[in-house]
Formats: structure tokens, C-alpha cells, sequence
């Protein structure tokens, strides 16, 4: 948790048309960061405070291009993260999801999964960083070491 961006999170998101954050934002002071940076879609986590909490929902359900993309944070142990989100949403074609700061890119029973990490806060990961998705035909996230 910090509460400031790291410089590359800056340098990496110029360029960016919207950002998606699962939640652990931790202060409204880096919401108001990156929402200089781009548009902002995110929802409310555990370790956020209660300014955060009452401005952010618990999960979204967004529509990018021709997919369906469920945002939430999660609040189950790390084993059943990815089972647990799905029942959140139902029939949608990605979860961006947080929780385990762990970064995860990869499909599950049809359903894409993209956790990107923490810029700030490794937790149970072994090195911070955050994720950059492309929607166009298909949907492709790149996972970024900071």
C-alpha cells in the first residue's frame, strides 16, 4: 500500500483509453491519481478506506467493445479465487479480479482471467505490477514487472 503511483505506472498508462483497478486502493489520493491519467472504472477492497468504500461498488460488470468484463476485488483464499469471482458474475467473457496481489493471465473454462497485481503492495507475490489489456477481436492482457 502507498499513497502515491510508483513513476512507471505514470510512464506505462500514458497511453491508456480507461483503467480498470480491482480494489486495495488503499486512500482516494491514488483514485484521484490515476484518474488523471485516464478514466477510471474500479470497485472497492478490503485493505480500502471508508472514503473508498462509500464512492466504489463491490463489483462492476462492464462492457469493452463486444465483451462482457466482470470487476471485482474477491475475498476468498487464494485456491478458490478464480471459482468464487465466476459465481459473482455468471456467463461473462473476462474477470479482472484482485485481492492476492498475485498477477494471473490466463482462461479458465472459457472465461478469461486477469489479476494484474499490485504496483505498491506484493503480498503473496513475488514482484509488483500491474497489467495492460487490449480489446479488439480478442482480448490480451500483458502482465508488467515493476
Amino acid at each position: 500500500a502507498a499513497s502515491s503511483l510508483p513513476p512507471a505506472v505514470f510512464e506505462i498508462f500514458r497511453s491508456v483509453d480507461l483503467i480498470l483497478h480491482a480494489g486495495d486502493i488503499v486512500q482516494a489520493s491514488v483514485l484521484d491519481e490515476l484518474e488523471a491519467i485516464a478514466p477510471v472504472e474500479a470497485v472497492a477492497g478490503n485493505m480500502d478506506d471508508n472514503e473508498l468504500h462509500l464512492r466504489l461498488p463491490a463489483k462492476k460488470l462492464l462492457t469493452l467493445g463486444r465483451f462482457s468484463i466482470g470487476l471485482t476485488h474477491g475475498k476468498y483464499r487464494i485456491d478458490l479465487q478464480k471459482e468464487m469471482v465466476r459465481k459473482e458474475f455468471g456467463n461473462v467473457d473476462m474477470i479482472v479480479f484482485g485481492h492476492s496481489h498475485t498477477p494471473f493471465w490466463g482462461k479458465v473454462d472459457g472465461v478469461w482471467f486477469l489479476n494484474p497485481g499490485s504496483p505498491t503492495d506484493k503480498r503473496y507475490a513475488p514482484y509488483n505490477s500491474v497489467a495492460l489489456l487490449t480489446v479488439s477481436d480478442d482480448l490480451n492482457a500483458e502482465i508488467i514487472r515493476l
